[in-house]
């Protein structure tokens, strides 16, 4: 039992150091201006997270997945999110419960989005990101449909979900008055998803 409360203590504490990074990338990529990531150091990111270069090194391979990393870290629990809804729910419902769990709360930070999709650099660390959630998504719907993970229509529509998460942050970072990010993945979803 002690051998298992150490591992979990030590995955929460690596997941809060690389949480830590990627904030602190993040946030000093914006503080720079329209120029930010190729301003900031490796160095600069390890100082502002409290941990050595090398402790950073450990983490990220770049600047780019240092600060896309919270999207990436959400994209890979999607299919986590959506094996935990109840059973008989439809699988419409459930992967819209699902998307709008992890993607919408909380709401997602209209500065950090927007440079992340509109940044050539980190939109491709955006894109990396959600073509490695799609396979555990895709496993995730298979699942819930009683099939072959490795079928033509899980992979189909989880590829799907994944480019309607990413129209809808478009849409919503567009909007001059924005609704809810939420409202704006359920509608992109619906599109995509049929009862």
């Amino acid at each position: 039992m002690f051998a298992d409360e150490a591992h979990d203590m030590r995955t929460r504490n690596k997941q809060a150091t690389r949480e830590a990074i990627s904030a602190a990338a993040l946030r000093l990529a914006l503080e720079k201006g329209p120029e930010g990531l190729t301003l900031v150091r490796v160095r600069d990111i390890a100082e502002a997270a409290g941990v050595a270069p090398r402790t950073y090194n450990n983490y990220f391979s770049s600047r780019e997945e240092a600060i896309c990393a919270f999207q990436a870290d959400r994209a890979r629990r999607l299919g986590r999110a959506l094996s935990a809804r109840p059973a008989g729910e439809p699988l419409n419902e459930a992967v819209v419960a699902a998307v709008v769990e992890v993607f919408a709360d909380p709401e997602p930070d209209r500065g950090g989005l927007k440079m992340i999709m509109s940044t050539p650099e980190l939109q491709g660390e955006a894109l990396k990101a959600f073509a490695m959630a799609e396979e555990p998504l895709a496993a995730a719907i298979a699942e819930r449909l009683g099939g072959d993970a490795g079928g033509l229509r899980p992979a189909v529509l989880a590829a799907a979900v994944a480019a309607a998460v990413r129209v809808a942050g478009r849409h919503w970072l567009d909007s001059t008055a924005p609704r809810p990010f939420a409202e704006v993945l359920t509608e992109a979803l619906r599109q995509v998803l049929h009862p």
